[in-house]
């Protein structure tokens, strides 16, 4: 089979696939040299970042196997898919663990001023009584999107004794005691928004969620809460964001995703001391990666097997 590859995954995967198959690898390669290469082939692997539209796939007659390195589906025609029959596998399981534990590195690093605490160190300012913190224990927790990742938050809250609480868009009573098992009370999320000190986003980029967090889900929030967003960019209004915080409406913010991304972009939360921007990490480590890399070619093995070869 002929294999595209156009998103990094780990080399010891490409290496594997290359033994039995053509593999070509066009790691964040513009849309024009992705269409180009995409001609013939079988197999599709991708991450977040390429726009895997129509144009695109229908360059390939045999394009019969799409695989997500990940969980999100906002860049990927769907319709297309289902119109043409294409099987698409998604590997969400790895990275979930990695995003939860970024939440909580971005949660900890706000609550205890890491960041600010780092910078005077290293100018030389022993600032050990001006520089004050807070618990996550006793805190709650407020998972908006209890799905495969915020479950995984939320759990993690939960063993480190914060009260979690969270909602998900379609909650139905076989959910709310899977939730309940692993310590998250499900609940609506006007209530997410209201009650909770740290703020958690883990839904999907879609129409519906488009500006999800913008002035009126920010004016329920907490003045003194913070919000972490490892969903998509575009969940939250970050030009409301913004406003909130300098105006005081909200104690401060990690973000792991953008509106913009990519090179030269610079965030209108950059200048805020309160702020925690990184670049879209949250399922990049390696543990995470190798694992995702082995999911790959188990999947390829499969679908290469169901085809005869």
């Amino acid at each position: 089979m002929k294999i595209l590859i156009v998103s990094p995954v780990s080399d010891h995967a490409v290496a594997a696939l290359g033994k039995k198959h053509e593999v070509v690898s066009a790691f964040n390669a513009p849309q024009e040299e992705i269409r180009r290469q995409i001609v013939d082939c079988d197999v599709l692997v991708f991450r977040s970042g390429p726009d895997i539209n129509a144009d695109i796939m229908q360059c390939s007659s045999r394009l019969s196997l799409l695989i997500r390195a990940g969980s999100g589906l906002d860049n990927l025609d769907l319709n297309y898919v289902k119109n043409r029959k294409i099987a698409l596998r998604r590997i969400e399981a790895p990275g979930a663990r990695a995003v939860a534990e970024l939440s909580f590195a971005l949660m900890l690093s706000l609550a205890r001023q890491i960041l600010r605490a780092d910078t005077l160190l290293k100018q030389g300012h022993w600032a050990k009584h001006e520089l004050t913190g807070l618990l996550l224990f006793g805190k709650t927790l407020g998972i908006y999107g209890a799905g495969n990742i915020g479950a995984t938050v939320g759990q993690m809250g939960a063993a480190w004794g914060m009260n979690v609480i969270g909602c998900v868009e379609a909650p139905t009573t076989s959910r709310e005691q899977e939730l309940a098992s692993v310590g998250i009370q499900l609940t609506n999320a006007e209530d997410v928004l209201s009650k909770s000190d740290f703020l958690s986003l883990h839904v999907p980029m879609k129409p519906s969620t488009q500006g999800l967090i913008g002035k009126d889900a920010l004016a329920l929030m907490k003045s003194t809460a913070f919000i972490t967003n490892l969903a998509r960019g575009g969940v939250v209004d970050e030009q409301a964001l913004l406003e909130a915080l300098q105006n005081e409406r909200l104690a401060g913010a990690g973000m792991d995703v953008h509106e913009l991304e990519g090179e030269g972009h610079i965030s209108p939360l950059a200048s805020l001391p309160n702020v925690i921007l990184t670049p879209h990490i949250g399922s990049g480590t390696i543990d995470t990666q190798y694992s995702i890399g082995e999911e790959v070619i188990a999947i390829v093995d499969a679908h290469d097997a169901s085809c005869g070869n």
